[in-house]
C-alpha cells in the first residue's frame, strides 16, 4: 500500500473517531487497527493528520471513544514490550502508537478532568505477561503499564539495541533480558561502545520524545512553592518498578557526554548526513534534566562511598537522582566534565570556523544539567574545582551571558549562568583558579585586554550591567557577589578590569542612583567589600586596582560626604527624571571589541518566550560563610534585622546591609514576569511609593566600609604626588612601579574577616528552576510542535 493511501485511512479514522456520536467497542479492531496497522505514517504526519480541534471535540463530545484510543495504544506498546517487536510489522505498530500517544496526551493534562485517566485502573487490563505471578495485585492504572513498555522498549533487541543472539535459534527473551548488558554507550559504568546504528538512534527518539511527553503533565500545573509535590510520572518511572532504571539512566548520561558534533573530526562532514545522534543526544538531556528532581525538598544523603552499582537503602528514593549523588571514580567525573565541557565550547569555535561542525542548540539544557551535578552530587563540584577543567566551562558561560545580554527572551539563560557562577564562587578553588592567564580568542563583543580569567568574568559582567537590557536589574545583586565571592583570592588585574569596577562604583554611588530604590545602596557595599577584600589579601599584585583607586578617590570621597538632608535627596531624584537611563553608559571608555566578534542584538519580534517566575533575593539565595585562618568556612548566623548591627563592627564587615528586606522574596508568592511588571508600575504610581529620607540615608551611610581605602589613600596619595612633582612625571609606568613595590603593612586598619556567600537551595529556587527547565523543552520541541497551543500553565508563551 502505498504511503498516500495510508494516510487518506488515517485520516477516514481520524474522522470517523470525531464524527462517530456512538462509543466504538474496545473489540472493534478492525476499526481500531486503521490508527497503526499498515501505514507508513512519520511523526510530523500523525500531528498534521490529527488537528488540535479534532482532538479536542473527541475529549468533549464522545470521551469513551478517546479512552478506548488511548488504551488501545497502550495495550499495543505492552504487547510489543513483551514480544519484542520480532517483525518489521510490530515494530512499525509501536512507533505509530508512540506519535498518537504523543500527539493526544497534551489535550488529556490540559483538561482538569482527564488528568487522572491514565491513573486510574483500566477493566481487564491486568499486568499482562505477569497473570500467574501476582495476579493478586490486580490491575495496573495505564500510566504504570505505558510507561514501564516503553522502558521494556528502550532495551528491545533489533529495535533499540543491538542483538546479543549467538545463533539463529537462540531467542532472547524480553523478560530475561539484563538490559545492563545493553547500555547504549561506553561511559559511566560501561565500558564497550556500541556501534552506530542509526535506526535504533531513531526509534529510541521516538519512544524518548513519548516518554517526556508524559513527564510534561507538569507543564498544566500552575507554579507553587510547595516543594512535596512530585510529578507521579517521573515517580514511578525512576522507582524500584522500573527495572531498567539503572541502564536508562546510564545509557542516557553516556549518550550525552560521548556525543561529539564535530562528525568524527571531519570539518564540514555534518553537511554531508544527517546526524541522528544529536536528535537523540537532544531528548536525552531532555529527560535527564527533567527527570533529576528533588523528592519533595529533602536534603539528600552524602554520597556513599561504595560503587554505583550497589545499591543501597539509603539516598533519595528518585532512583535518577540517587545514581547521579553516587557517581564517585574519578575517571566517571572525567568523562562526564570533558563532555560537558566539549558541548557547550561547540557554540564558540563554530565562530572562527564558520560551518564547519555542527552547532548544536541544547546549551541551555546542558548548562541545567551541570548545575543539578553540581546540586546533587558535591564530589562532583569539587572535582570540577580541583583542576583548571572549571575554566572550560567558565569561558563558553561567560560567551553565552555576553551574548545574550541584550535579548529579553534569553533572560532565563542569563540566570542560569550567573546562578551557576554563584554556586563555584562560594569555593574557594574557584577564585584560585581565576588566576589562570586567558589566552583562547573566542570571539567576544568586549574589549581587548591581556590578562587572566578573573579580568574576561570582570570586563563581562561590566558589560552585562552596563549594556544589557532592563529585565536584568535583578541579577546585578548576584553579579556583585560573585566578584565579592572571588575578590580574595585575585592576584593581579589588569587595567582594563581594574577601570570596569571603578566604573561600576561610580555609577552606582551617583545621588539619583542611591537614592532611587531601596536596595540600590547594596551595590556599593558590594563593590567596596571586594576592593577591601584585594587590599588587605592582595595588595601585593594589584597595583593597578590601587592605581585606578587613587585616580578615582573623588568617589570615595563622595561616598563619605554622601548628603542626606531633604533638599539634596530631592535634588538628586529630579535629576533621575532627566536622565532614566540605569547606568551612565558614557563615561566608560568603550575600546575596541575582539575582532571577528558580532554585537549582542535584541530578539527578532516575534521570537517566542517562556515566561519565569520571580527569583527569591540574594539573601535568600544565599547564606554567608566566614574564611577562618585555615581556610575552612564557618557559617555564620543570620541577623534578624539588618540595622542592629553594632557600630564598630559594621565598619569592620560592611556588609550588614547587603541583607534584603524588601517585600520581594516572600517566598510563597510567585508572580510572573507580566504580574510584576504590573505590579512595579502600581506601586509605582500608587501613593505607597517607597521614598527615601534622611534617616534612611544615615541608617546605611555610617556603615559604608570605607576605612581601609580612606587609609590607603592617606598614605598613598601625598606620595604619588610627590613623584610627579618631583620627576614632572605623567607617566604611569613610573607610578605604577612605585606602586608595585609599596606596602601598607602596618598602615592599614586590621584585616577583616573574609566573608562568603555561598548559595543554597530553597523552595524559591527549586520552582524557579523547573518553570525554566519547562519553558526550554516547551520552546525546542518545535518539530513535531508537542504542547503548542494547548492550555499550559506552570508559564505563559509570550512574543516578543
Amino acid at each position: 500500500m502505498g504511503s498516500t493511501d495510508s494516510k487518506l485511512n488515517f485520516r477516514k479514522a481520524v474522522i470517523q473517531l470525531t464524527t462517530k456520536t456512538q462509543p466504538v467497542e474496545a473489540t472493534d479492531d478492525a476499526f481500531w487497527d486503521q490508527f497503526w496497522a499498515d501505514t507508513t505514517t512519520t511523526v510530523q504526519d500523525v500531528f498534521a493528520l490529527v488537528p488540535a480541534a479534532e482532538i479536542r471535540a473527541v475529549r468533549e463530545e464522545s470521551p469513551s471513544n478517546l479512552a478506548t484510543l488511548c488504551y488501545k495504544a497502550v495495550e499495543k506498546l505492552v504487547q510489543g514490550a513483551e514480544s519484542g517487536c520480532p517483525s518489521e510489522k510490530e515494530k512499525q505498530v509501536v512507533l505509530n502508537c508512540c506519535r498518537i500517544l504523543t500527539r493526544i496526551l497534551p489535550y488529556i493534562f490540559e483538561d482538569q478532568d482527564w488528568r487522572g485517566f491514565f491513573w486510574s485502573t483500566v477493566p481487564g487490563a491486568g499486568r499482562a505477561g505477569t497473570d500467574e505471578l501476582d495476579d493478586d495485585e490486580g490491575a495496573r492504572p495505564l500510566a504504570e503499564s505505558l510507561l514501564l513498555a516503553i522502558a521494556d522498549l528502550l532495551f528491545c533487541p533489533d529495535f533499540t539495541v543491538h542483538s546479543h543472539k549467538r545463533g539463529p535459534d537462540s531467542v532472547e527473551s524480553m523478560q530475561s533480558i539484563d538490559s545492563c548488558e545493553y547500555i547504549w554507550e561506553a561511559g559511566v559504568g560501561f565500558a564497550q561502545s556500541p556501534p552506530l546504528n542509526y535506526i535504533h538512534d531513531l526509534n529510541r527518539t521516538e519512544l524518548l520524545r513519548l516518554l517526556l511527553t508524559c513527564f510534561s503533565e507538569a507543564m498544566y500545573l500552575p507554579p507553587s512553592s510547595d516543594n512535596t509535590i512530585l510529578n507521579p510520572w517521573v515517580t514511578f518511572f525512576c522507582s524500584t518498578e522500573n527495572r531498567h532504571a539503572l541502564p536508562l539512566f546510564t545509557s542516557l548520561l553516556n549518550v550525552v557526554c560521548a556525543y561529539d558534533p564535530v562528525g568524527y573530526g571531519i570539518p564540514y562532514n555534518h553537511l554531508l548526513f544527517s546526524d541522528y545522534r544529536e536528535q537523540l543526544v537532544e531528548q536525552a538531556v531532555q529527560i535527564l534534566i527533567v527527570t533529576l528532581e528533588h523528592d519533595g525538598g529533602i536534603p539528600h544523603p552524602p554520597a556513599s562511598p561504595s560503587s554505583i552499582e550497589e545499591q543501597e537503602s539509603t539516598g533519595p528514593e528518585n532512583l535518577f537522582v540517587n545514581y547521579l549523588s553516587r557517581i564517585h571514580r574519578e575517571e566517571d567525573f572525567d568523562f562526564v566534565l570533558k563532555g560537558l565541557a566539549r558541548l557547550l565550547t561547540n557554540p564558540l569555535t563554530q565562530t572562527y570556523l564558520p560551518n564547519s561542525t555542527k552547532k548544536i542548540q541544547f546549551h541551555q539544557e546542558l548548562l541545567v544539567l551541570f548545575w543539578k551535578l553540581c546540586d546533587f552530587n558535591k564530589k562532583f563540584l569539587f572535582f570540577v574545582l580541583k583542576s583548571s577543567d572549571v575554566l572550560d566551562i567558565l569561558v563558553p558561560i561567560l560567551y553565552y551571558l555576553n551574548d545574550a545580554r541584550a535579548d529579553q527572551s534569553r533572560v532565563g539563560l542569563m540566570h542560569i549562568g550567573v546562578f551557576i557562577l554563584l554556586l563555584l564562587s562560594g569555593e574557594r578553588n574557584f577564585g584560585v583558579r581565576l588566576n589562570k592567564p586567558y589566552s583562547l580568542h573566542v570571539p567576544m563583543d568586549i574589549p581587548v585586554f591581556t590578562g587572566t580569567h578573573a579580568d574576561l568574568l570582570i570586563v563581562v559582567f561590566h558589560k552585562i550591567i552596563t549594556t544589557g537590557h532592563q529585565r536584568l536589574q535583578p541579577l546585578f545583586d548576584c553579579l556583585l557577589t560573585i566578584i565579592v565571592n572571588v575578590s580574595p583570592y585575585l592576584k593581579s588585574l589588569s587595567m582594563v578590569a581594574a577601570n570596569k569596577l571603578l566604573h561600576l562604583l561610580e555609577a552606582f554611588s551617583t545621588t539619583w542612583f542611591l537614592f532611587s530604590a531601596a536596595q540600590n545602596h547594596h551595590l556599593v557595599f558590594f563593590l567596596l567589600e571586594a576592593f577591601n577584600n584585594i587590599i588587605q589579601y592582595q595588595f601585593d599584585g594589584n597595583c593597578n586596582l590601587v592605581y585606578a583607586i587613587i585616580r578615582k578617590r573623588n568617589v570615595f570621597h563622595q561616598l563619605a560626604n554622601l548628603p542626606s538632608d531633604p533638599s539634596s535627596i530631592q535634588k538628586a531624584l529630579q535629576r533621575k527624571k532627566k536622565s532614566p537611563d540605569v547606568i551612565s553608559r558614557t563615561s566608560s571608555q568603550e575600546t575596541v571589541s575582539m575582532e571577528g566578534s558580532h554585537p549582542a542584538v535584541p530578539a527578532e519580534p516575534g521570537t517566542l518566550k517562556a515566561s519565569l517566575v520571580a527569583m527569591p533575593g540574594i539573601d535568600k539565595l544565599t547564606e554567608k560563610s566566614q574564611v577562618s585562618e585555615d581556610g575552612t568556612m564557618v557559617s555564620v548566623p543570620k541577623t534578624d534585622s539588618p540595622n542592629t548591627v553594632h557600630p564598630d563592627q559594621s565598619a569592620v564587615t560592611g556588609t550588614s546591609d547587603t541583607e534584603s528586606n524588601s517585600g520581594r522574596d516572600s517566598e510563597d508568592v510567585f508572580y510572573t514576569e507580566a504580574e510584576m511588571e504590573r505590579r512595579r508600575l502600581s506601586s509605582a504610581s500608587s501613593a505607597s511609593f517607597w521614598a527615601p529620607t534622611p534617616e534612611w540615608v544615615l541608617s546605611w551611610k555610617c556603615k559604608l566600609p570605607l576605612q581601609t581605602i580612606m587609609r590607603l589613600l592617606q598614605v598613598l596619595v601625598p606620595q604619588v604626588e610627590k613623584i610627579c612633582i618631583d620627576k614632572g612625571l605623567t607617566d604611569e609606568s613610573e607610578i605604577l612601579k612605585f606602586l608595585q613595590h609599596g606596602t601598607l603593612v602596618g598602615l592599614l586598619p586590621v584585616p577583616h574577616p573574609i566573608l562568603i556567600r555561598k548559595y543554597q537551595a530553597n523552595a524559591g529556587t527549586a520552582m524557579w528552576f523547573r518553570t525554566y527547565m519547562w519553558g526550554v523543552v516547551y520552546l525546542r520541541n518545535v518539530d513535531p510542535p508537542i504542547w503548542y497551543d494547548t492550555d499550559v500553565r506552570l508559564f505563559e508563551i509570550q512574543r516578543m
